[in-house]
């Protein structure tokens, strides 16, 4: 028996954005998961955790209509703040924190989630993009087109 197409068709991708009353980060975060899904055979969805729609649980749910148990979650934020260490992890269900959102640095943030996370599989939480040296050669490839 094939366990890793086995274990394959039961796993679900969360790409995580923050969300943005204008499109582009929210067409950012699509694109990125359209060239992720194309390679992959997991199935993949985008949720924001603010703002833009679909929400975090939206996305899970989606998922979990799928059959998945477990999804994957990557933030897609280069490193961590109070979003990624705090919300987000309250949003899905992972910390026992219930309190409402905070004003953090005086950037207060209004979570319009109605809907909530409605899986009862595993959730991985994936550390953010952080310090890569592809995202490097990105920056570098930017630099070389400017000059």
């Amino acid at each position: 028996m094939d366990t890793n197409s086995n274990s394959k068709s039961k796993v679900g991708v969360l790409l995580v954005g923050h969300g943005s009353r204008l499109p582009y980060g929210k067409d950012v975060v699509t694109q990125i998961a359209n060239i992720y899904r194309s390679d992959e055979d997991y199935p993949v969805e985008v949720g924001f955790m603010n703002m833009s729609k679909p929400s975090i649980p939206e996305a899970v749910n989606k998922l979990a209509e799928t059959g998945v148990d477990k999804i994957i979650v990557t933030p897609v934020f280069l490193a961590h703040g109070v979003h990624t260490k705090q919300d987000i992890p309250r949003i899905l269900g992972l910390t026992n924190d219930h309190s409402e959102d905070h004003d953090h640095e005086g950037h207060p943030h209004h979570h319009e989630e109605v809907e909530k996370v409605e899986f009862d599989g595993e959730i991985v939480y994936t550390e953010p993009l952080g310090a890569d040296s592809r995202i490097a050669a990105i920056i570098e490839d930017r630099v070389k087109d400017a000059l």
